[in-house]
């Protein structure tokens, strides 16, 4: 305990606060940070792809297909301006790829180019929707399912 010593003689205890310890605990857990930090973030190193907008080459055989969620909740797929659903989209995928393989010479046909999937997704459409009609195109068959989508504006780079 620290006395003051005044002019008046009278001694009484300093109501001071020590900040020592305090400054000696914050530096202690700065340390412990510094060492813990490297250790608790770990990261894997991978390389991720840059993202280029290409122009998609539509050609007739294509599948373009548009999904939104609906105002209830349900998941509205569309075949070209047709609407269709799950059991309507796997049945015209099939048919589709069946109808396409014909044209081209049969399955073992050399050079035999398999029609895609574009997918037209809403922004607000719920994951669930998307992903069942990448599903269903997968099982129907098709190889190639991608996503159409707005390139950025003129001037702007986007990554």
């Amino acid at each position: 305990m620290a006395i003051s010593v005044g002019s008046d003689g009278a001694e009484k205890p300093l109501s001071d606060i020590n900040t020592t310890p305090l400054v000696d605990v914050m530096l202690v857990m700065l340390i412990i940070f510094l060492i813990a930090v490297p250790v608790v973030v770990q990261n894997v190193k991978v390389k991720l792809p840059d993202v280029r907008f290409e122009a998609t080459a539509t050609k007739p055989e294509n599948v373009s297909l548009v999904v939104r969620g609906g105002p209830s909740g349900e998941c509205e797929v569309y075949w070209n301006r047709t609407p269709v659903t799950s059991k309507e989209l796997l049945d015209r995928a099939v048919a589709k790829l069946k109808e396409e393989i014909d044209r081209q010479g049969g399955p073992n046909a050399p050079g035999v180019e398999l029609p895609e999937a574009h997918i037209r997704g809403d922004v607000d459409t719920p994951y669930r929707c998307i992903g069942g009609t990448i599903y269903t195109m997968q099982q129907a068959g098709f190889a190639k399912v991608g996503f159409i989508s707005e390139p950025p504006p003129q001037g702007t780079t986007e990554r």
